[in-house]
């Protein structure tokens, strides 16, 4: 008797496949000899090299008061350093000597008082002016002043006048004084007894002049001139001795 038959069963080849529903392994998993999986490794750790943070460099701020003192003072040593080469090249070129000055005669025309205790005085002096310089000229101008002193009372005053005084000139001035003071009963009763010795009197110049070098006339600077003198008498006036000093102002 034949076997009954069987019935095998036909796989669908439109069925979806089925597929293993176990985790895929992942690339970074290590599987032990036993088969079991761990977690995974963490990364190896990476070494971090430290930044180091320098401080940004502190930049030098001037204010504008310290600029402008600097460039007053840069203007200022530029300047000085400037005149100082020019005036000796100046001094260098024309080497420049001060101007001497002599009291050669002094007369007193006028020398009594009033019934009002006023005194009033006349002298006339002459004064020897020399320029020892080869190279440099003289102008004297006006805004002169000359006065004549006993002690510390003015008994009279004048002027010079006005001239240009050229290289290696001497020029001898002849100057008139008048003047008059007040309350002089003790004036002149010591005056009169320095009649017996000699008398000392001291003139006092102011002289405003310009120098010449050269072609070139400069600014106006004031000659300064004191002269102390000695004179025998009021009447019969000579110069026993005279010594003058000078300066100059700008």
């Amino acid at each position: 008797m034949a076997d009954p038959q069987r019935i095998h069963p036909m796989h669908d080849v439109e069925a979806p496949s089925q597929r293993d529903s176990s985790p895929l392994v992942p690339s970074n998993i290590a599987k032990s000899d036993n088969d079991n999986y761990h977690h995974p490794l963490p990364p190896p750790p990476q070494r971090t090299i430290p930044m180091m943070h320098s401080k940004p460099p502190k930049k030098k701020r001037r204010s504008c008061c310290c600029k402008f003192f600097c460039c007053i003072f840069s203007t200022l040593f530029i300047l000085i350093v400037a005149i100082a080469i020019t005036a000796g090249t100046l001094y260098l070129v024309f080497k420049p000597k001060l101007p001497k000055y002599s009291v050669d005669e002094l007369r007193i025309n006028q020398f009594n008082g009033s019934e009002n205790n006023n005194f009033s005085v006349t002298f006339n002096v002459t004064v020897t002016a020399r320029n020892p310089n080869k190279k440099i000229g003289i102008y004297y101008v006006g805004g002169s002043q000359i006065t004549a002193w006993y002690e510390e009372t003015q008994l009279c005053e004048g002027s010079l006048p006005k001239f240009y005084q050229g290289h290696g000139n001497i020029t001898v001035l002849n100057i008139s004084m008048v003047g008059q003071t007040q309350d002089t009963n003790d004036l002149v009763n010591t005056l009169m007894q320095e009649q017996k010795g000699n008398i000392p009197l001291n003139l006092k110049v102011t002289q405003p002049v310009r120098i010449k070098l050269g072609k070139l006339k400069l600014f106006k600077i004031n000659f300064r001139v004191s002269c102390n003198i000695l004179v025998d008498s009021l009447t019969d006036t000579k110069v026993i001795s005279n010594s003058c000093k000078f300066k100059f102002r700008l």
